[in-house]
């Protein structure tokens, strides 16, 4: 959304869709929707990113297009979110309670916990991480956005096609195990892996300290 305030502009951008998508609508509206009021003298742009958290790659990107309209100037560019997370895999989590059909996607930038069932042809594209509490029996790909990190964990473990970064499965024959209850997927030494979701704790292990009743 773009608003003309007291100083110049205000670019409202959304922090739900993926940031391909934001980009993509953000380059329309200054080129197709937004041109009137974008020509003329210099006009300062204050830029609010909402609750998204973006690396300074992502920013220069977004600089980058309202920079290609030669008389924008970027005043400023702020998130809600905080600068630095202690668990970057924590952040902008979206709780969907839903089942996902043949022929739907769902798609989140953050991490997505989906409540409900991944059906055969149904699709999860996430840029973080992905936990299905229900039966993963379609396609996901976390880390979308190129996070090696990211993890799909799932009650059972009956997916078409997983893929992490741009690191794509195995034949499912080939790795799941014989009961497929609580496993997760990640990456280790580029290889995707499957293992039990008591584990996950070895490659996110953050300190807890308990005090004796």
């Amino acid at each position: 959304m773009i608003k003309g305030v007291k100083e110049g502009l205000l670019f409202l951008l959304d922090d739900q869709c993926t940031f391909e998508a934001l980009l993509e609508e953000l380059q329309y509206k200054l080129e197709k929707t937004h041109q009137q009021l974008l020509t003329g003298p210099l006009v300062h742009i204050n830029v609010k990113l909402g609750t998204r958290s973006v690396t300074d790659e992502q920013k220069e990107q977004i600089a980058a297009i309202i920079r290609s309209q030669g008389n924008l100037i970027i005043s400023s560019m702020e998130s809600e979110a905080p600068a630095e997370q202690s668990n970057p895999a924590s952040t902008n989590l979206q709780v969907i309670t839903a089942i996902v059909r043949s022929g739907q996607t769902l798609t989140h930038d953050g991490d997505l916990l989906l409540i409900g069932d991944v059906n055969p042809g149904g699709t999860l594209l996430c840029s973080g991480d992905i936990y299905v509490m229900g039966a993963l029996r379609g396609m996901a790909h976390a880390g979308m956005n190129g996070r090696q990190d990211a993890v799909i964990a799932t009650s059972l473990m009956r997916p078409t096609q997983l893929r992490i970064a741009e690191v794509v499965s195995r034949p499912p024959e080939e790795w799941i195990s014989g009961d497929a209850a609580m496993e997760f997927a990640y990456l280790e030494q580029g290889q995707m892996q499957i293992d039990k979701l008591s584990q996950l704790f070895r490659i996110r292990h953050n300190p807890i300290t308990f005090k004796g009743v």
